[in-house]
């Protein structure tokens, strides 16, 4: 029998609805019986006891609301009858017991990747050209134009052909109720030609708005995430293009580059455009020398690697009432099951842990960890309630929609990804965070801008869960959809990889998914499988600046 409804932590005082409950449905559970005074809408929680003002919401054990108003048996928690409220966290003893999950079939596993001669290995090989300054954007568009189609490198136009038939029927004569009316095909998809570089899976070109005119302190956090990207182990090589004038200057990338790595030893051409000259001149030098790097790149081919040399990044991005009780528990025991093997995880996104200090700073290492722990989330929220608002402000309106009513309630959903591990390490954004084991980010909520910085901290790999539907990607590293129901999966078959709403319909549980999950990120690390955001192109790049983000 399929459960309707589900209480998370034994102290939880409200239930999930596992779908749509009608007014007056009978509810039973743990000796109590109750109607309820309304419908319940699948994801959203409703209360199993009467609640008086000012009462405490308990989810997943841990405080995440308090009441504005009395409310009745069975009420469904909303924005107007809750708020916010998380309990405080100080330095406590450390808890590093755990569970090591059974990794019997895939402890002998090994990916196809790429060797790089600093240890680590890429799941891809990628070259790079990139902007230290805004100025340059174009210029990086034009060598794109210039390599992409020639190279082979182009993804298809698909959309080409809807486009034509909008022409031919404007042509004809036809209204505008015709054209709206009209039902589009694609005659044919447009395949790129034939890859010139057999081993390189791309080349791709960054664009962003930074580099000068903001704060000194953003140049060099641009500078340090563009290293980590350069280093990256997804990463053969890179061509920068400088203007010359700028806040990021070639010096600090250079001497970011060598943070992260002391024996750097790719191939990496920067130009300087003020130096350099005409543009001419610059584009046909970079050219010149990205296809030279090209040309030592395609001499790397894939080799076994063990499954250490996973490092995945945990993202989830627009989340739903389903996120923390399917796809994001099923990323945890990947995540266990990663660190049992000696790979690592990345757990970022800050204001989405509100609520969930106390566990994750008593799970540090050590008190030395936990304090730093603490100290990047407290001064985080200061600036941002500095600045007008707060974690309490994270959720969206599409998050709070599908059951996510608190910051606290999303946040306690939302560390679930990050499994039951002991944390190794805690980084400021834009470091590294490859320490096997599972590491903390300090990034943003945004999960585009954070998903940016886990992979400069060194994910090889990003699996991000979604219930909503988020249609992103990386340049340089593939990212794994995972949707929290049944229904977003079947609604959105072209953007997201796997379906974990089979644990919310009870025909699989939660190893049985993670089981699956790895299977697949192994064939993916190993050019086996190809997920949705590469097939789709989707490379988005933000770097964050360091203002209020959430």
């Amino acid at each position: 029998m399929i459960k309707k409804y589900l209480q998370i932590h034994p102290i939880d005082n409200v239930l999930v609805a596992l779908q749509d409950l009608a007014e007056g449905e009978e509810i039973h559970f743990e000796g109590r019986h109750f109607v309820l005074p309304t419908k319940v809408s699948a994801k959203h929680k409703f209360t199993i006891e009467p609640l008086g003002e000012g009462a405490e919401i308990y989810m997943y054990g841990v405080l995440v609301g308090k009441t504005n108003r009395s409310l009745l048996r069975g009420e469904v928690i909303t924005t107007e009858n809750i708020h916010h409220a998380a309990n405080d966290f100080q330095l406590g003893r450390r808890k590093l017991d755990w569970h090591k999950p059974d990794v019997s079939h895939f402890v002998d596993r090994t990916f196809l990747g790429y060797h790089r001669s600093n240890g680590t290995v890429g799941t891809a090989n990628y070259w790079l050209v990139i902007p230290l300054v805004f100025c340059e954007n174009r210029n990086v568009l034009v060598m794109k134009e210039a390599f992409e189609q020639k190279l082979g490198f182009k993804k298809p136009k698909s959309y080409e052909p809807e486009v034509d038939q909008l022409i031919a029927l404007y042509q004809a004569g036809a209204s505008v109720e015709q054209i709206l009316a009209a039902d589009l095909h694609m005659d044919h998809v447009r395949r790129p030609e034939h890859k010139l570089f057999a081993h390189i899976d791309g080349i791709k070109f960054l664009n962003h708005d930074m580099g000068c005119g903001g704060t000194r302190m953003d140049a060099e956090a641009l500078c340090g995430l563009l290293a980590g990207y350069i280093v990256h182990p997804n990463v053969a090589g890179a061509t920068v293009l400088s203007l010359g004038c700028q806040h990021a200057q070639a010096s600090i990338l250079k001497k970011e580059l060598f943070k992260r790595d002391p024996n750097f030893d790719k191939p990496l051409y920067i130009f300087e455009q003020q130096k350099v000259g005409s543009e001419k001149v610059l584009l046909q030098e970079a050219l010149k020398h990205t296809f030279a790097g090209l040309v030592q790149a395609n001499m790397q081919e894939r080799e076994p690697a063990t499954l250490d040399k996973l490092c995945i990044g945990l993202e989830c991005g627009g989340s739903d009432g389903f996120s923390g009780i399917s796809a994001n528990p099923a990323l945890g025991y990947v995540s266990d099951m990663v660190v049992t093997m000696g790979g690592s995880v990345i757990l970022s996104e800050f204001p989405e842990l509100c609520g969930v200090e106390q566990e994750l700073s008593d799970r540090c290492v050590d008190e030395q960890t936990a304090l730093h722990f603490m100290e990047l989330m407290r001064t985080y929220n200061a600036k941002a309630e500095q600045d007008g608002s707060g974690f309490y402000a994270n959720p969206s309106p599409g998050n709070i929609r599908d059951g996510l009513i608190t910051d606290a309630i999303k946040s306690a959903g939302a560390a679930k990804k990050g499994g039951t591990s002991p944390v190794q390490s805690v980084v400021d954004y834009p470091g590294l965070a490859n320490k096997p084991g599972l590491n903390l980010l300090c990034t943003p909520g945004n999960d585009v801008e954070s998903t940016t910085a886990e992979v400069a901290a060194g994910a090889n790999m990003v699996l991000f869960t979604t219930g909503l539907g988020t249609p992103t990607g990386n340049p340089i590293v593939p990212v794994i959809k995972l949707s929290t129901n049944t229904k977003t999966y079947e609604k959105m078959p072209d953007i997201i990889d796997i379906n974990c709403g089979t644990i919310i319909e009870g025909t699989e549980t939660i190893e049985q998914v993670a089981e699956r999950i790895l299977a697949y990120v192994i064939d993916v690390a190993s050019g086996k499988q190809t997920p949705k955001a590469v097939k789709l192109g989707q490379d988005d790049f933000i770097p964050w600046r360091r203002g209020v983000s959430l």
